[in-house]
């Protein structure tokens, strides 16, 4: 049997000013816990990949949605799945707590926060399907 085919939808949540790039690790009792992405998820059936975007967001981080637009879809293979990942832009949001306005913060699921910048350092480690996408934000901004 072969590796099951997930959809994922990520966003590549903006800070006020659209100078930081918010990225969470993966939470403790996942496949690739500690690792870093963007936040997001997997897709349920019965969802468009807007909803999916925001449910994840709201369950994982405790934010609300109220701007995005599509911005490009990736594909990765994992040792445990292959994954189509669909990234949104999340320019307008708000959130339930103040820990995501801080540099660094903890989540509803135990995993952490980082604003990363075009210029500076990067958690590590990062999630393969990750690096491509920093590297298209970068250009996008750049």
């Amino acid at each position: 049997m072969g590796r099951p085919d997930l959809i994922v939808c990520a966003g590549l949540v903006l800070s006020e000013s659209g100078e930081h790039l918010l990225l969470t690790s993966r939470p403790p009792g996942k496949v690739y816990a500690g690792w870093w992405e963007c936040p997001g998820g997997k897709q349920e059936p019965t969802e468009s990949l807007e909803q999916t975007l925001h449910r994840e967001l709201e369950e994982e981080l405790g934010l609300r949605v109220h701007e995005q637009a599509f911005a490009f879809t990736i594909e990765h293979s994992y040792a445990h799945a292959n994954v189509t990942l669909h990234f949104f832009w999340v320019s307008r949001w708000s959130a339930d707590h103040q820990a995501m306005l801080l540099p660094t913060a903890s989540a509803r699921e135990g995993q952490q926060l980082c604003w990363v910048t075009d210029s500076g350092p990067t958690p590590f480690p990062l999630l393969p399907a990750t690096l491509p996408v920093l590297e298209r934000v970068r250009n996008r901004r750049g």
